[in-house]
């Protein structure tokens, strides 16, 4: 039997993270006085991320098995080219932006717009504009606590240098136009050779299309968790990365390559939500559109917080949580969870007693069957 995980007031405070309280970096990387560049703002939330800069505010630190930040970043405004180790997936939650991708970053371009997620393969060159007409802003939620950084096009690093600034061998950000000095013992990194870069796989426009989700080509289910049919449940669930925690047996994700976390929509009306559960792996939930509640711990000890639009919660392993749609409107939140195997999720009991007056059970593997013909655990 696992030991209840109580999250105290003071806890959950600090793994909320509300809008208010994202903290931008200017500096965050070596392309930051680059002409169209220059104005991006990127946020680390969950983890620093890949940011080369040792100024770069973190709101919660602790390791969580994958990272979450943002880059906002007005019209016209360009993120070069840059490889990551591990994965890194674009969630577009304000404007439209045009990916592209290879060392030139013409291998082939996308346009990625609002409410739409692209998992972009680890070991290729790829960049974005924000082609909106408006400031847009695009969360990211990066594998592994250990990211090893990232790799920049050659001809970024090229760029980089007119405006003062380089790169040391750990990755940290070396800026000589603020007084910080290179020696001959300053080791500093090197482009990619064209031997290199020949070596790095290519992909079609094809390829990449399949690695991105919306809300028209992912699998929704009403009936993907054991509350389907009792008052306050009864979410939509729509898997975009790995399977995570649907419990129902035909959804297939959008992506099924492993990253090191999951990551799914959940779409609910007004009043629906989640009851009570909890499982073994690290949770943030993330509002994209609406007003929710999280509750964690039960009875007495139940702790809430209320969030709203690009707010975030992080919630521990066997922490016992159940979620709201408290908004008057239909409400969309992004559930990432840790971890490439599915989540098995342990319902509260009264939950599981309701899901069977109601007919439904969860059967030895884990998914949604009809109770009767489920056989009694002993």
């Amino acid at each position: 039997m696992t030991t209840d995980v109580a999250v105290t007031p003071d806890e959950l405070r600090r793994r909320t993270i509300l809008r208010s309280e994202f903290v931008s970096c200017n500096q965050a990387f070596i392309d930051c006085r680059t002409p169209g560049s220059d104005r991006k703002q990127n946020y680390s939330m969950i983890g620093r991320g890949v940011s080369q800069s040792s100024g770069q505010f973190v709101n919660l630190a602790e390791p969580h098995g994958f990272q979450i930040g943002a880059a906002a970043m007005p019209h016209g405004v360009t993120n070069n080219l840059h490889l990551h180790f591990t994965a890194e997936v674009f969630l577009c939650f304000k404007g439209e932006y045009l990916l592209r991708w290879g060392v030139d970053g013409k291998e082939g371009e996308l346009v990625l717009k609002e409410g739409e997620i692209a998992s972009i393969p680890t070991w290729i060159f790829r960049g974005f504009t924000n082609i909106g007409p408006d400031e847009g802003i695009l969360f990211t939620v990066l594998g592994m606590d250990r990211t090893g950084g990232i790799i920049w096009s050659p001809a970024v690093l090229d760029d980089a240098k007119g405006h003062g600034l380089y790169l040391r061998a750990d990755g940290q950000l070396i800026d000589t136009v603020a007084g910080d000095e290179i020696t001959s013992e300053t080791e500093l990194i090197e482009p990619l050779t064209t031997e290199q870069i020949a070596g790095l796989r290519h992909y079609t426009v094809d390829e990449m299309a399949a690695r991105i989700a919306t809300p028209e080509n992912i699998t929704w289910s009403d009936r993907a968790l054991l509350d389907s049919a009792l008052p306050g449940g009864g979410v939509e669930l729509g898997p975009v990365i790995g399977f995570g925690v649907t419990e129902d047996r035909d959804q297939l994700p959008r992506v099924v390559h492993p990253h090191g976390h999951a990551v799914a929509w959940l779409r609910a009306r007004a009043g629906q939500g989640v009851s009570a559960h909890r499982h073994a792996e690290n949770t943030v939930l993330m509002v994209k559109d609406g007003e929710w509640e999280v509750t964690v711990n039960r009875g007495p000890d139940a702790e809430t917080v209320r969030l709203g639009e690009w707010d975030m919660v992080s919630v521990p392993p066997h922490a016992w949580r159940s979620i709201r749609n408290v908004g008057d409107e239909p409400g969309l939140m992004l559930v990432v969870t840790s971890g490439d195997a599915r989540v098995r999720l342990e319902w509260d009991e009264e939950v599981v007693k309701a899901a069977a007056d109601a007919g439904d059970a969860i059967d030895h593997n884990g998914y949604l069957a009809p109770y009767a013909l489920v056989p009694r655990r002993s």
